[in-house]
């Protein structure tokens, strides 16, 4: 199936592209412009009254930019991760404008000598540009994704500022220390934008609460209270040291712990895992040798591993209670109780058991896992998790302080 001829408009909107991304705006005369597009040139006037009507045009009109903003808001129906839909709109746009870096220095560089008429249709239609992006943030907003105290187009001309200055420091610039990478930037970008100008939407769905923006209070556990809290658990038993081994060693809540089903273990000489199902995901989250600087036996012979095999009963649950139930949340909270009793945080207060979860995450990415993959295994949003990558950041530099002072 041949595709359809380009326009007139078209072809000269492609052809001002092509030249004006090569050698500029300035550069670039009407009459190569119509000679690439094989028109005449009084056919280029009509159309587009002179060459910074048709700029205005390539920067309305080119497929290259609509098709950013227009995948975008395909993004919004049915609403998905608004933090990566973000992040990959702002890297498709970088990478649209590192194509014609030509022509971002044209307009940024030459603007001053475009007539006064021209300069206010370049700006109508940079506004212009924006209206994808408010479309899109306007229906999340709407659909109670994300609430904010400002309207979806002032956020949108927000967000593409940003991308555009960076694109025009990048072209312009050579040697700054501003970002470490454009991952970096686009990083602290999204997370800058949306806790900054956008706020949590208030909402009893748990599907839409997944999707806030929720800033948990970290409050990690040092390592000589953990191991404590695991010697008293296995004090107390066989079961007990492998659920707080499981708490500590693989980051579930108490909710998932007690939900467990013994097939939901998967282990061999590689590695040990669990998988936790959710309706509509599934995610694996690993099982940890080590535990804050200690082993804790082997991908194969662990306190998890040791319990199940001692198990004589064909019940699917992996924790039971003394009544041979599945163990519930109150039970294992009256456990977690026992294990921590006489023993207090370096704030003084009694430990809680969310805390082990907290403690998990934290050493996963002091060990160097990254806050993408964190997020894969924990099914949370990247920017949840943000948190527990500052706290990390945090137990690094004093760690690395007190190296530093035990050298002398």
């Amino acid at each position: 199936m041949t595709s359809q001829p380009l326009s007139t408009r078209q072809r000269l909107i492609q052809a001002a592209l092509e030249l004006f991304t090569a050698q500029g705006v300035s550069a670039t005369t009407t009459r190569q412009i119509a000679e690439r597009a094989t028109v005449n040139e009084v056919t280029l006037f009509r159309n587009f009254g002179n060459k910074h009507g048709l700029l205005l045009a390539v920067l309305e009109e080119s497929a290259a930019f609509k098709n950013l903003g227009e995948s975008l808001v395909r993004r919004a129906t049915p609403p998905g991760n608004v933090y990566q839909a973000l992040k990959d709109y702002a890297s498709d746009t970088l990478h649209a404008l590192e194509r014609i870096p030509e022509l971002v220095r044209s307009v940024v560089g030459e603007a001053d000598q475009f007539p006064t008429d021209n300069r206010r249709a370049l700006g109508r239609g940079l506004t212009e540009a924006n209206r994808y992006v408010a479309e899109y943030l306007a229906t999340v907003i709407q659909q109670g994704d994300l609430s904010t105290y400002l309207p979806a187009e002032k956020l949108a001309s927000l967000l593409n500022g940003m991308i555009l200055g960076y694109a025009v420091i990048e072209f312009t610039s050579e040697f700054h220390q501003l970002w470490e990478s454009r991952d970096d930037f686009l990083e602290n970008l999204v997370e800058l934008f949306l806790q900054g100008a956008m706020s949590p939407a208030t909402t009893s769905a748990t599907s839409r609460i997944e999707r806030s923006i929720i800033t948990p209070e970290v409050a990690d556990l040092p390592a000589v209270l953990v191991h404590e809290i695991l010697r008293q658990a296995r004090k107390s038993g066989v079961q007990d040291y492998a659920i707080a081994y499981v708490l500590f060693a693989a980051g579930l809540s108490l909710t998932e712990i007690v939900n467990l089903q013994r097939n939901q273990q998967i282990y061999d000489t590689d590695g040990h895992f669990i998988q936790i199902t959710t309706p509509g995901f599934v995610r694996q989250v690993p099982v940890n040798q080590w535990i804050l600087g200690k082993r804790y036996g082997s991908y194969t012979n662990n306190p998890l591993i040791k319990w199940l095999k001692s198990r004589k009963d064909a019940d699917l649950a992996m924790f039971l209670n003394t009544a041979a139930q599945p163990i519930s949340e109150a039970e294992v909270l009256e456990n977690w109780q026992t294990w921590t009793k006489g023993l207090l945080t370096p704030q003084g207060q009694i430990p809680e058991i969310s805390q082990a979860q907290h403690t998990w995450r934290v050493e996963m990415l002091m060990r160097g896992m990254s806050l993408d993959n964190l997020s894969i295994l924990t099914g949370g949003d990247r920017s949840q998790l943000q948190p527990y990558a500052h706290r990390a950041r945090e137990k690094s530099a004093l760690e690395q302080a007190t190296r530093l002072d035990a050298k002398g």
